[in-house]
């Protein structure tokens, strides 16, 4: 055994012999005795299987000649390396450059679309259609007429009031009415105070005030502020006032300072007899507004389109039998400016408020079929008296507003100051009349 394989010698009895690859095919004849050695020429140029057997180192000693195997390329030329096609390697860079030209762009885009999601994530641009008709200019200038004109005008009068009173605090509204200090509010704001009074302005700074004086029965007081250099907010004429007016109030309801609601003048020479048990009743005769108005706005201004105050909120009507649960149902009062401003400067010059009277006793059990109030009984030389009226008569209408009980003709005779002249209606013996009255100040 080798690595060539396996040979195996032939017999003299099988002839004259040669060595044999068992997987090469039959074996080719040796050259025919008697020879000389020589491959005859004829052989040699026709078959490469034929050499000189004594050069042979494989020849058998016994055998006269031996098979060579010689390549019959053995003369060839040399292979050459097969060559590359003309533009093979051109186009490999090309395709190289294609390729990382396409992921760069793939790279880029996909780094764009990210940064363009995350800009207009935090810009507010989702996707969708457009919205709305392009980007208007901002509004940034109101006019002085406007609504929001107005507000700005009026805001740096207006104030907060907080009151200290029997443990407790009031907190409500006012409004300055004079560049030392001077402010109005409602009485029942500040009704009690025991304690230090602190004002807060519309830009947050806060002073000590002090209560000048009130009113009860009006509903109205006086506060001196720590302060000076103020700016005092515009009167207008509550008798001016008409149905459908546009007006605004302002305060700080459910301690909500500088708030500002809107509204229209509702009615007019509304009369109002209000009063918590145990306390005095207060009469006016009220604009009524339809303007949001809760806890915290008594006191506070309303305001018509040109930012005068015509009145001060005051009341609110409410479904709620609980006052403390009591809002806004869009029925509220304001005591009318002409009236509160009046008795603002009889406090600030004398330290007490002037009542306007008509100088009579009204029965408070009487209820006629037409309404009306009846006379029971009349101040000997007070205005009535003068006028001519008697007890038993039945008075109608006051300056042509209508009276339906006691507390209608209270409140609409303090709406005028002393001295004033209205037109009376009444009956005597069911014969209508008229009367002209010169009101005055009571006697307290």
């Amino acid at each position: 055994m080798s690595d060539w394989g396996t040979w195996r010698q032939r017999t003299a009895g099988e002839g004259s012999g040669s060595w044999v690859h068992p997987e090469a095919g039959p074996a080719v004849p040796a050259a025919p005795p008697g020879s000389t050695g020589q491959a005859s020429s004829a052989n040699a140029a026709n078959s490469p299987w034929w050499s000189d057997a004594l050069a042979d180192p494989w020849r058998d000693p016994a055998a006269p000649a031996a098979v060579v195997v010689t390549s019959s390329t053995s003369n060839a030329p040399p292979l050459e390396p097969a060559a590359t096609p003309m533009g093979e390697g051109m186009r490999r860079g090309l395709g190289l450059v294609v390729l990382v030209s396409v992921i760069t762009a793939l790279l880029a885009g996909a780094l764009g679309g990210t940064l363009g999601f995350v800009f207009a994530s935090r810009a507010g641009v989702s996707r969708g259609p457009q919205l709305g008709g392009g980007n208007p200019a901002p509004l940034t200038q109101r006019a002085p007429d406007s609504l929001a004109g107005v507000v700005k005008k009026v805001l740096p009068s207006v104030i907060t009031v907080k009151v200290h009173a029997g443990g407790a605090t009031n907190l409500g509204s006012g409004f300055i009415v004079s560049s030392d200090g001077y402010a109005i509010t409602n009485d029942h704001v500040v009704a009690g105070a025991s304690g230090s009074t602190q004002v807060t302005f519309s830009d947050g700074n806060t002073v000590s005030a002090k209560v000048v004086g009130s009113d009860p029965e009006s509903d109205v007081a006086v506060l001196k502020l720590d302060a000076a250099n103020l700016t005092p907010i515009q009167f207008g004429d509550s008798d001016s006032a008409q149905v459908g007016d546009p007006v605004l109030a302002i305060g700080s309801p459910l301690a909500l300072a500088n708030t500002v609601t809107y509204g229209i003048v509702s009615a007019v020479d509304r009369p109002i007899a209000a009063g918590e048990a145990g306390g005095p009743t207060r009469y006016y005769a009220a604009i009524q507004t339809d303007a949001a108005v809760n806890h915290g706005n008594s006191g506070g201004p309303l305001v018509d389109a040109a930012g005068r105050v015509v009145g001060i909120n005051a009341v609110i009507k409410s479904l709620a039998s609980d006052q403390e649960q009591a809002g806004n149902v869009g029925l509220a009062f304001a005591i009318p400016i002409n009236q509160a401003k009046r008795i603002a400067q009889d406090i600030v010059g004398t330290g007490k408020a002037r009542r306007t009277v008509i100088g009579a006793e009204l029965e408070s059990s009487y209820r006629g079929p037409n309404g009306g109030v009846r006379i029971q009984a009349v101040t000997d030389g007070g205005p009535a008296a003068s006028a001519g009226l008697h007890p038993g008569d039945v008075l109608t209408r006051i300056s042509g507003a209508q009276l339906g009980e006691p507390g209608d003709l209270i409140a609409l005779v303090r709406k005028y100051a002393p001295g004033a002249g209205v037109s009376v209606e009444y009956t005597r013996d069911g014969a209508k009349h008229n009367a002209q009255v010169v009101l005055a100040a009571d006697g307290k």
